[in-house]
């Protein structure tokens, strides 16, 4: 059963896609919520992370994900080049989390983390944790789609940190809303 939130619902707008209307592009991509990731990798320089919502599971068996990061991105030649990193899926207290790697590649100063045998940085307290082999690399617009095989897996119990319309949220179990027929 669908529970809609809005009875009295809006009309859609169409339009086409194009160099004029990329913001309402992106608005329209910002109406499908998703899960916050902070994926980690080592670089010569140190630990590198960012922030990422544009992680999915591709595949059970065998156990293969992906992710992308923008090609304007400052971290962008660090994920490109890197055979192995963590993705950390993230809770709903870990906003703070989520904006330290979203303003800066180099947030590690000051926060504990693990490093994996592959020398990858692993944070802790996150959902599920996937540590990553990257397999490949495509061409996907502005973006580097990374595909990898996931070598190893961690979660815990708790409520997603999501992001909706270009801001956080949380999950709502349902229990405030009432089912329309």
């Amino acid at each position: 059963m669908y529970h809609f939130l809005n009875p009295e619902q809006q009309p859609m707008k169409s339009f086409v896609p194009g160099p004029d209307r990329k913001r309402e592009f992106r608005d329209a991509l910002g109406r499908f919520a998703t899960g916050i990731t902070v994926v980690t990798t080592m670089t010569p320089d140190g630990p590198v992370g960012i922030t990422a919502n544009s992680f999915a599971s591709v595949s059970l068996d065998p156990p293969i994900v992906l992710w992308s990061i923008g090609r304007h991105s400052r971290r962008f030649a660090a994920f490109a080049g890197c055979e192995h990193f963590a993705v950390h899926v993230l809770g709903a207290e870990q906003i703070e989390l989520s904006q330290r790697f979203a303003r800066v590649g180099q947030a590690f100063d000051g926060l504990p983390h693990d490093l994996n045998d592959a020398g990858v940085p692993l944070l802790g307290d996150c959902l599920s944790r996937f540590e990553c082999v990257r397999i490949s690399g495509h061409e996907g617009g502005d973006h580097l789609i990374v595909v990898a095989r996931v070598t190893a897996a961690t979660l815990r119990d708790g409520e997603p940190l999501l992001f909706f319309g270009g801001g956080y949220g949380r999950f709502d179990d349902g229990s405030n809303v009432t089912p329309s027929m």
